[in-house]
């Protein structure tokens, strides 16, 4: 059986997000070390979507995305002592998915598709994201922006992580980071007002 397949026994019990009283991602790794798979379920039902969301800026294929979120998940199993609780569990899980993702593409001799001129076919995973002709706009702007960018924009933007998190995760210092997510988001302004500006005339 799949694995990241398995969370269709409980899906009707989670509807994204962490709800008022529901246990944290460390409150569920500390059981998952104690052997308590349905809290494993529950880590990969919270995380798979954009886990798969994030790989696919990288492989731009939606089949490899999720076989290389499922690599990851079958990771934490295989190396779940591995976890340091110091870091967020989110950002453990996206430096793993970018280094397989990255590991995956050096294999298949496809890092030079990672080029500024890059556009990424999210549209499945997207739909569940953007739900609106605005957030529309923005999701199309996005994928003119260099990979680089994109990846920073989401990061700090929708995953609303910390410098210190996205730090980690991009293997680039604090104050770097600071600087590509000024630029990114500067970019990202000016390509919305250029698209603004098309749909006036």
């Amino acid at each position: 059986a799949c694995l990241v397949g398995s969370e269709m026994c409980i899906r009707d019990r989670y509807k994204g997000g962490i709800r008022v009283g529901e246990k944290t991602d460390k409150e569920l790794y500390h059981e998952f070390l104690q052997e308590n798979m349905t809290s494993f379920e529950e880590i990969i039902i919270r995380h798979k979507d954009k886990l798969i969301y994030f790989i696919m800026r990288y492989v731009k294929n939606i089949d490899i995305a999720e076989d290389l979120a499922q690599d990851v998940f079958v990771y934490i199993l295989i190396h779940r002592q591995s976890y340091d609780f110091n870091y967020s569990l989110k950002t453990y899980l996206f430096t793993i998915a970018k280094s397989k993702s990255l590991n995956y593409l050096k294999r298949e001799n496809k890092i030079s598709c990672l080029d500024e001129n890059s556009i990424i076919d999210l549209q499945d995973l997207e739909e569940k994201v953007f739900l609106n002709e605005r957030k529309n706009n923005l999701k199309i702007a996005m994928q003119k922006l260099k990979p680089e960018y994109q990846n920073a924009i989401y990061l700090a933007d929708i995953e609303e992580l910390s410098y210190k998190e996205i730090s980690q995760i991009m293997k680039k210092p604090e104050s770097s980071i600071k600087v590509l997510i000024h630029r990114a988001r500067k970019n990202l302004k000016e390509i919305l007002k250029k698209e603004a500006e098309k749909y006036e005339r």
